[in-house]
């Protein structure tokens, strides 16, 4: 069974729409641009994401949610502590986002 990884940014006020839009398409551009090392092809099975639309009001701030699939705990552990991609990308924005929150399931393990 996979794992799923949502990641759910809210952005600085002072964040154009421009850079805003940067970010979420290098955001999705992860799935095709991180690769295994050893295989060198990518290894996210699937990555989705958009702007927050709930009428709940519940959001905590956060506006734009990504959620991005593994196949496994050793290539999410990778993605998270090795991926010279996803770290640079996670470096990158720190000027934009103000604030970030991740959580991470196994369908179906409760």
């Amino acid at each position: 069974m996979g794992i799923i990884h949502i990641v759910m940014f809210e952005f600085k006020e002072e964040a154009t729409e421009a850079e805003i839009a940067d970010t979420c398409n290098r955001m999705l551009e992860l799935k095709d641009q991180c690769l295994h090392p050893t295989s060198k092809t990518p290894y996210v099975k699937s990555g989705i994401g958009g702007k927050q639309n709930s009428p709940e009001g519940k959001t905590g701030g956060m506006t734009h949610i990504f959620v991005v699939e593994f196949a496994n705990e050793e290539d999410r552990t990778y993605y998270l502590e090795k991926d010279p991609v996803h770290l640079g990308f996670v470096k990158s924005i720190g000027g934009v986002v103000k604030n970030a929150q991740v959580v991470d399931f196994t369908p179906g393990a409760f």
